[in-house]
Parts: C-alpha cells; sequence; structure tokens
C-alpha cells in the first residue's frame, strides 16, 4: 500500500487553551467534573463522520483524513487515560514523551478501517470518560509533568485532553 505524504509535525505549545479556550475551534475550558460528559457526547460525532464515504480521504496531501484523526483521537484517549492513572497513583509523575506524528505512520492511521475505527474509538473514549468521571474532589489538584516541563493538575490536565478531542470534532466537521 502506498503511503500518503507526511503531515508536517505540531509544534504548537496547546497548553494556553487550558485557561484562555481555543478561539480556532470555539472550545470553552469546562467544569472540569463535565469530562466525561463532554467526551462521550463526541462519540457520535465520530461515529458518523467514520461512516461517510470521505472518511478515508484526506482533505489536503498532508492534512489528516478524518479516518487518521479519530485513529489519533482514539490513542490520545488511551494514552491520557494511562497519564492520568499516573498522576493518581504517583506523586508528581513525569510523562513518557509520546511523539503523536510518528504514532501515525508506525501504526499506519492512513489505511485503518474507519468502522473498525469507530468501534475502538468509542470503547477508549467510554473508558477514558469512565476514568474521569471516577475522579474523587479531593483529587483534582494532584500534579504531573509532560517530558518537555510542562505542569498540570488533573483538572487542567483534563481541560487540556478535552480540549485535543473536541479540537479535532472541529476538523472533521468543519
Amino acid at each position: 500500500m502506498q503511503q500518503p505524504p507526511a503531515i508536517t509535525p505540531e509544534t504548537a505549545d496547546w497548553t494556553f487553551v487550558i485557561t484562555e479556550g481555543c478561539a480556532e475551534c470555539g472550545f470553552s475550558p469546562q467544569e472540569v467534573t463535565a469530562t466525561g460528559d463532554r467526551l462521550r457526547a463526541t462519540i457520535p460525532t465520530w461515529r458518523a463522520v467514520l461512516a461517510r464515504n470521505d472518511a478515508t480521504v484526506r482533505p489536503a496531501p498532508t492534512v489528516w483524513s478524518p479516518v487518521e484523526y479519530a485513529c489519533h483521537v482514539r490513542d490520545t484517549c488511551r494514552i491520557f487515560r494511562g497519564r492520568l492513572e499516573l498522576m493518581l497513583g504517583e506523586d508528581d509523575p513525569v510523562f513518557a514523551n509520546w511523539d503523536q506524528d510518528a504514532t501515525a505512520v508506525e501504526e499506519g492511521y492512513f489505511h485503518q478501517d474507519p468502522a473498525v475505527v469507530a468501534d475502538q474509538l468509542a470503547v477508549e473514549a467510554e473508558a477514558t470518560a469512565a476514568a474521569f468521571d471516577a475522579v474523587r474532589a479531593d483529587r483534582w489538584e494532584r500534579p504531573g509533568r509532560r517530558s518537555n516541563g510542562s505542569v498540570f493538575t488533573v483538572a487542567t490536565f483534563a481541560v487540556y485532553f478535552l480540549h485535543d478531542i473536541e479540537h479535532h470534532v472541529h476538523d472533521v466537521t468543519r
């Protein structure tokens, strides 16, 4: 199978969305206890997008197709759920670096079946929503940090995570 053109790696530091929201996609920082509900609310949209005839078509050669975005969202749910578990179970953990662009190539996002990805994304999103739902009130301020030094609390991590998911919904529905 032919590989698509490479995507320009993402280099922006999106942590500003935690306090400022995102003018590009319309994201507003949420009450963190709503993270699970807002994540679950994206699942029907992903299913609808991945059922479209153009789910595997890139809108431009170096812009991910809907199925590639969905694979990324599926994996983001899994990776961030693991990071959430670290934050709740360890004192101030440092997250291993995750190169999302390398993962897209290594895992062949471009070639994945949209129907299969829709089901996988729903499972990962539901599990991650349940993990955020289970955070006790006294645990939202527990810290963790990315390998680049960005510091999060469970609360700011929830906002940062949800922006990523909702931004990609915007990417595939505009």
